[in-house]
């Protein structure tokens, strides 16, 4: 199969954003929302298989010295082949010279050691929905 990689938000899908983030429970946000929080990243990615959208990627930064990557995502079937690498590596080409901090969901944060990314011991949260959080392993 070959991939697409798109780094922008022109022409993006985000009924189909909205439901990759939904269905793995790492946004609730309808398509509208979604693809203002994509336009107001630093960094965007978005992978295709041909026309279909099956992969998205976002990231926060100063473009300088610091950066987040946030809403890393699948299509359920495109999973284990790879493409979470691709879309990592495409976002950390966008933010040269920063530290970045990746933000996931505490099952999948063994994940990322193999991409250079090593865990926190200074890092804190304080979430809107606190409670909700911590019930899902966050804090």
């Amino acid at each position: 199969m070959k991939y697409e990689v798109k780094i922008d938000v022109d022409n993006v899908d985000f009924e189909k954003v909205a439901a990759i983030l939904t269905y793995h429970g790492l946004s609730l946000f309808d398509a509208k929302t979604q693809e203002k929080v994509f336009s107001n990243s630093y960094a965007v990615v978005f992978l295709y298989d041909g026309e279909e959208l099956v992969g998205v990627g976002r990231a926060l930064s100063d473009g300088i010295s610091q950066a987040a990557i946030y809403n890393i995502a699948l299509e359920e079937r495109y999973r284990g082949f790879g493409l979470g690498k691709v879309i990592i590596n495409e976002l950390i080409k966008q933010l040269p010279g920063c530290n970045i901090i990746l933000y996931t969901a505490p099952q999948l944060a063994s994940l990322y050691e193999h991409l250079g990314f090593r865990r926190m011991k200074t890092g804190f949260a304080k979430y809107v929905e606190q409670d909700e959080y911590e019930a899902r392993g966050f804090t």
